[in-house]
């Protein structure tokens, strides 16, 4: 889960990762949802789960303390009790590729594109010398970090050989040489590149792996250049159709709530670039209304935003429930938890959509 939604790529104020749990304890079968209410949690302990993983942290805002007799200590002592970990990959997921905003897009027919919200990915650029020797044991410690990604390539990086020397000091133990005689050694000098989310991670690995007592290595950080992780998407609709049409194609594909599907803007209005964010999007309508997109979908949004940005000729929008717009992920994650590991994954098929009624009729 860490290496398809790097915890790296979420907000400052979310909490995601393991919430409990043993890290050593097996996880051959692993379910998700969206949320962990407790009827997901009975759901989880009843099909003999000992993972779940959601994408809403269940602990997250004014947590002191879990109590058995509080309603989130009474689903953690649940699961604890029943050998059931519990993880929440969240904002990460949403930035992430392929990730929440990649599943909405393609469910309603649009090509993923660009993000709406870029995350810059400062990288750093490593160098180190290591015995020729030991170059491929130590390189394969450090690319485990993460390290060396490059696109579509891992461990990409390159070495050349380099002549090092030094001369041991009274106290040191030299992994090569003696104490008080100039050494020369051959060496590989590896370069690679990493995020520098990474870099404490990388550098652990570099020093635990390598064989000398004072490792020569240096870090250099670099322009990070366009990104293409980050919140929402933007992209091409399959088919150009009418806000009208496009609304209906949203209200079908999407899992059925009470909340349903709604629209603001011109119903006969020509759909054919679309922008996404799955959950609570309002905050992205001001960036929206200067770009050139036809429609924005998204969820939560309320009353004075959307005609404020109708006011000021912005795109017509589609308001999703929530749930909804983030429910496919799970299978999405199910499939590369089971790809990826083998583990045997199961998408809960309970609605956790808060709304459980609606009223009202169409307007003649």
């Amino acid at each position: 889960m860490d290496s398809a939604y790097p915890p790296h790529l979420a907000e400052d104020w979310d909490a995601v990762g393991l919430i409990c749990g043993d890290p050593e304890e097996p996880a051959d079968r692993v379910v998700f949802a969206l949320d962990c209410t407790d009827e997901v949690a009975d759901a989880a302990i009843d099909s003999g789960a000992q993972m779940l993983i959601v994408h809403h942290p269940l602990l997250l805002r004014g947590v002191t303390s879990v109590p058995a007799n509080s309603p989130k200590g009474r689903i953690i002592h649940k699961l604890i009790r029943n050998n059931v970990a519990l993880f929440a990959a969240h904002t990460n997921a949403d930035s992430a590729r392929p990730g929440v905003n990649d599943r909405l897009a393609e469910i309603l027919g649009v090509t993923p594109g660009r993000p709406l919200r870029p995350i810059p990915q400062p990288m750093d650029k490593w160098g180190f010398t290591v015995p020729v020797s030991d170059a491929t044991r130590v390189t394969s410690a450090i690319f485990a970090t993460g390290a060396g990604r490059q696109g579509d390539y891992e461990e990409a990086g390159f070495s050349f050989t380099v002549t090092g020397q030094f001369t041991p000091v009274e106290g040191a133990q030299p992994h090569i040489g003696t104490v008080g005689q100039k050494q020369t050694v051959e060496e590989r000098r590896v370069e690679f590149i990493a995020p520098k989310a990474l870099r404490s991670k990388v550098r652990e690995a570099l020093l635990e792996a390598h064989p000398y007592e004072e490792p020569a290595f240096d870090v250099v950080e670099t322009d990070p250049g366009p990104s293409d992780l980050g919140i929402g998407r933007v992209g091409e609709l399959d088919t150009p159709m009418t806000l009208r049409e496009f609304t209906d194609r949203v209200a079908d594909r999407l899992p059925t709530t009470r909340w349903g599907v709604r629209a603001a803007g011109d119903p006969d209005a020509m759909i054919r670039t679309v922008a996404v964010a799955s959950g609570a999007g309002d905050s992205f309508l001001t960036q929206v209304a200067g770009m050139e997109v036809d429609c924005f979908v998204t969820s939560d949004l309320r009353h004075h935003p959307v005609d404020e940005h109708l006011r000021m000729g912005g795109c017509p929008v589609i308001d999703t429930a929530h749930w909804a717009s983030e429910f496919p992920w799970c299978q999405q994650a199910a499939d590369m938890i089971a790809r990826e590991t083998g583990a045997e994954t199961t998408v809960l098929e309970i609605r956790t959509d808060p709304w459980t009624l609606h009223a009202g009729r169409e307007e003649a």
